[in-house]
């Protein structure tokens, strides 16, 4: 497809929220060794892909202008170099890397990070997994997690369990066999209740006062969607060794990591970032495959309404993941 062009959204500076995205018309990329050029079904807004608008990483990343989103998931067009295990007209899934985006009718994805989609998955749920729910996935593994009926039950607590890496996470410790506490707003307690916790908190009325288990249970550890809650109040809830998996860390969460190294607390805050290969979601998809993992799907958007579907992103409320149909 060389010298054709595609459509695409980007913003060419930091901030200015979905105002910033403009539909612009750019070159189809071409894929390099080890690259897939991608037909572009459908992409997810994650959390990170606001931070990043709004400088986060930089000055590393983005180089402006910058087509946002790496959760993608469409159709093989063409394959790069040294790529024997995909091929035109297969469906896939893909977490991009930050050479390129997603939200455009087409992207190159790298294979090391790649899952074929069966028949059986939309492209909506596939577009949903990469990010939130291998970041799920990887946590609950780093806490001792086991998904092949080995491993024994503990308690878990996951914030912001109505979100787009909760909804994921309540589900993954249920087929694990914890047991599982969440927190949510209240108009989301049937919801969460619905995707399997045992026991649901309201935010409002507990965080930053008290996360202490309705059974009166200590957390073995805990899954941390969001942010805004001080160690000390996760610290009096934790069993012996507990520990809590920070997946939106910031300056004191490394510090409270290096405090409890010096103390030698067994009692541990663990921020943490994803490294998500193929491996990852094959399994994802699997599991939705096998109707054991339900991705929720707070909206649909089409293609030229994607600075909406940003929009709704920013509000910071949704139940479950917000998808672009391309």
């Amino acid at each position: 497809m060389a010298g054709k062009s595609m459509h695409a959204f980007c913003y060419e500076g930091y901030g200015g929220g979905a105002a910033a995205l403009k539909k612009v018309e750019i070159p189809v990329p071409t894929p390099k060794k080890g690259e897939i050029l991608v037909k572009v079904e459908a992409a997810s807004i994650n959390s990170v892909d606001l931070k990043i608008q709004n400088g986060v990483m930089r000055p590393l990343y983005p180089k402006f202008p910058c087509v946002p989103l790496f959760d993608v998931t469409g159709e093989v067009v063409n394959i790069g170099a040294g790529v024997n295990d995909f091929q035109p007209g297969d469906k896939i899934v893909t977490l991009l890397d930050f050479k390129v985006g997603g939200l455009a009718e087409y992207t190159v994805a790298p294979t090391n990070r790649i899952a074929k989609r069966p028949h059986e998955v939309s492209a909506v749920e596939a577009a949903s997994l990469p990010v939130a729910a291998a970041t799920a996935f990887q946590a609950l593994e780093l806490v001792g997690a086991t998904f092949d009926g080995t491993g024994k039950p503990f308690n878990v607590l996951i914030t912001a369990a109505s979100g787009g890496v909760g909804h994921f996470a309540v589900q993954l410790a249920k087929l694990a066999g914890l047991h599982v506490t969440a927190t949510c707003g209240a108009r989301n307690i049937d919801f969460v209740k619905s995707l399997g916790a045992d026991e649901v908190l309201d935010y409002r009325t507990t965080e930053g006062e008290s996360l202490k288990s309705p059974s009166g249970k200590k957390y073995d550890a805990v899954v941390h969607c969001t942010v805004g809650i001080a160690w000390s109040v996760f610290e009096k809830n934790l069993s012996k060794n507990g520990k809590v998996i920070d997946l939106t860390p910031g300056f004191s969460s490394f510090v409270t990591l290096a405090l409890k190294k010096i103390t030698f607390s067994k009692k541990q805050l663990v921020p943490y970032f994803a490294n998500i290969g193929s491996k990852d979601l094959e399994f994802l998809v699997g599991l939705v495959k096998d109707g054991k993992l339900k991705p929720v799907i707070d909206s649909k958007h089409s293609f030229d309404k994607a600075p909406e579907a940003w929009a709704k992103s920013m509000e910071g409320h949704a139940t479950g993941k917000i998808v672009i149909e391309i």
